[in-house]
């Protein structure tokens, strides 16, 4: 999955960006006060970003 198709999913889902790190985006999703890192890699293993959504309470793409 690419990058930034995970991260327009969880915008979608109401989480946004916290901050960037050094190697990974840190995105919050506040209703669920849950947050989760994001490799800033252009490919995104799907497996990766199931977890990734799992983590944020957000249903996976």
């Amino acid at each position: 999955m690419k990058r930034r198709a995970l991260v327009r999913h969880l915008e979608e889902h109401g989480c946004e960006l916290l901050r960037e790190g050094a190697n990974h985006s840190i995105h919050i999703n506040r209703t669920a006060r849950k947050t989760s890192a994001v490799p800033r890699h252009t490919e995104i293993n799907d497996d990766l970003a199931k977890k990734i959504c799992k983590d944020l309470g957000v249903p996976p793409p």
